[in-house]
């Protein structure tokens, strides 16, 4: 009786155990969790960091379906996935919370879920339980309290510059004796050649040189290859000529089209913007947040 009693416990323990990991996978060397996400482990370090809700893992990932590569950043770990709760059931987030540092698993996610959210590529079906394979390289994890640490220094060195910007261009106009008056929208427009030619107007063809600058005299472009080359930003893949285009239809920044459209063929003018008529609190890869422009303009032609 005692090994009756042994062997239906025995098989209680099994039966649990089958429940907790869910129904088989399909995917040759997968298993599957109860709420359907196919996941394989090629490396597993239980004793490791373990992955929690809020971490910011820095990995490599590597994203494929039907064979095509739609993501690939191997040998170059990146921050790229924010843990936060499963989006629908079975999605990568519930593998990224089975992970620890150094861990190297592959998650197959429905593709059916997935395009609820994004859009796929042309040869996803539907309805044919297509799969979304990604294989992760877990190199180290940003903890939620790391990542919020970083967030709350960010934003406060924004803010800081944001304070900072007027302070910092009323210094400059005084510094360089710049007396006229700024337009109502804080644009200053300094006109050294009067233009005798047709007015910029919107709908009008017309054709720029120009030389971008911070503050500071840092060229971060021009149209010119002499500034380019003695400014240290040549590139020889691009052409330098005048920029062509019809006023209203390029979507550049506010500043220029406001200062173009008090301009005429044959002007020369130096123009100086706050950042809110430039790139903003976002900047560019060559221009900080919240960082006042000038450029140097001279309007070739307007047809």
């Amino acid at each position: 009786m005692k090994n009756v009693k042994r062997s239906l416990a025995v098989i209680g323990i099994s039966v649990m155990m089958f429940a907790a990991c869910g129904p088989k996978s399909e995917i040759d060397g997968f298993k599957r969790t109860k709420s359907g996400l196919h996941y394989k482990f090629e490396q597993e370090n239980k004793g490791a960091q373990a992955v929690q809700k809020g971490d910011v893992l820095v990995c490599e990932m590597k994203i494929t379906m039907n064979d095509s590569v739609l993501f690939d950043n191997t040998g170059s770990p990146q921050r790229l996935l924010e843990v936060v709760d499963p989006l629908f059931a079975g999605d990568l987030n519930e593998g990224l919370a089975m992970m620890h540092l150094g861990d190297v698993a592959t998650f197959a996610i429905e593709a059916d879920s997935m395009a609820k959210l994004v859009t796929l590529p042309p040869f996803y079906k539907s309805g044919v339980g297509m799969k979304i394979y990604h294989k992760i390289t877990l190199s180290s994890v940003v903890t939620k309290a790391e990542f919020d640490k970083e967030k709350a220094e960010f934003e406060a060195a924004m803010e800081k510059m944001r304070q900072e910007e007027p302070e910092i261009l009323k210094k400059y106009i005084a510094d360089n004796n710049i007396k006229v008056q700024p337009t109502e929208s804080g644009l200053y427009i300094i006109e050294k050649k009067k233009g005798k030619g047709a007015k910029v107007e919107i709908g009008k063809k017309v054709s720029v040189n120009y030389t971008g600058k911070l503050l500071n005299g840092q060229v971060f472009d021009t149209s010119k290859k002499t500034v380019a080359e003695e400014a240290g930003i040549y590139n020889p893949q691009r052409p330098y000529e005048p920029l062509s285009y019809v006023v209203g239809q390029m979507g550049l920044i506010q500043g220029w089209e406001q200062a173009m459209s008090t301009l005429s063929a044959g002007s020369v003018a130096t123009i100086i913007m706050p950042s809110n008529l430039g790139y903003g609190a976002r900047g560019s890869q060559s221009i900080p947040p919240y960082s006042p422009l000038v450029f140097e303009l001279e309007v070739v032609s307007v047809e």
